[in-house]
């Protein structure tokens, strides 16, 4: 029989695990620091992916696929055979924002060329510590690996066009996870217009943690869920952030709740708001 696992490993599980011939742990932090914040303090083995860089084919044009499109195919799998990554690698994610940063989303991505062994470290960086995983500053190699055998994306996806047209039928839901802040359009510290995408609602993505950091129980990330999405089919429904990263987040949620995983709008805010597609601005429409 199929192993099956979990979404979400916890810390003391991935003690367990430490010295296990497939593990891979990888560090997917983000921010203007992470790689030299990475090479300072890592978890023991583990090795550094780029957003940017590997997890995505950022273009001179955002406008074209937002701040963070996914990679080709060929390009991704060739960036795992690179890191080490083989198809029977048990690969374990963190970073150091309780997974909000590039650890969905490349769990997300890792799913989606058919991996099934692949979790999201709960808590990240800060929860290892605090169970006394080892802690390194060494530099990390691994050895190539084979090449994953896959020619496209096997998780569902939604582009800008089917956000347009999805939003003008019943029964579907656009679930914009940013912060209510930037929802509602009074505040934009990235992208260039403030404000949400017609139909969407909000679900803030770090309301899938409790005040800990760490990722509510699946049971309570099922209610939660069930009770936002009601009868609506998980192929109608869409999940967006500014860039098509914590969007993963919320997939990620929802897929640990034992819930079908929905379509991801990779382009997002990023890229919507740079189409001049209809925009709403709770903000301005209030003053």
């Amino acid at each position: 029989m199929k192993a099956t696992y979990s979404q979400i490993i916890q810390a003391s599980e991935l003690q367990l695990l430490h010295n296990s011939k497939d593990l891979v742990i990888v560090d997917a932090s983000t921010g203007m620091n992470a790689k030299s914040n990475y090479q300072a303090k890592h978890l023991e083995g583990a090795i550094f992916v780029d957003l940017n860089t590997q997890l995505a084919e950022i273009k001179d044009n955002l406008a074209i696929g937002g701040r963070h499109p996914l990679p080709s195919i060929e390009n991704f799998t060739r960036i795992l055979a690179e890191l080490g990554i083989a198809p029977k690698s048990h690969v374990i994610i963190y970073d150091d924002k309780n997974g909000s940063n590039a650890a969905a989303r490349f769990w997300w991505m890792l799913k989606a060329v058919g991996h099934e062994k692949v979790q999201v470290l709960n808590g990240g960086l800060h929860e290892a510590e605090k169970h006394h995983f080892p802690i390194s500053s060494k530099i990390e190699t691994r050895q190539k690996a084979s090449l994953f055998k896959v020619d496209h994306w096997k998780l569902p996806l939604a582009n800008m066009e089917d956000v347009e047209n999805l939003s003008k039928t019943d029964n579907h839901l656009v679930i914009d996870v940013r912060e209510p802040k930037r929802y509602s359009g009074e505040t934009e510290p990235i992208d260039l217009i403030a404000g949400h995408i017609p139909g969407a609602i909000n679900a803030p993505f770090h309301e899938n943690l409790d005040e800990n950091g760490l990722f509510l129980n699946p049971q309570l990330l099922k209610m939660k869920y069930q009770k936002l999405i009601e009868t609506v089919r998980p192929e109608n429904i869409i999940i967006h952030c500014g860039s098509g990263v914590t969007a993963c987040h919320t997939i990620l949620a929802m897929a640990y709740g034992g819930l079908e995983i929905p379509k991801l709008y990779v382009g997002s805010w990023s890229e919507w708001s740079r189409n001049n597609k209809p925009i709403i601005n709770n903000a301005s429409n209030a003053s």
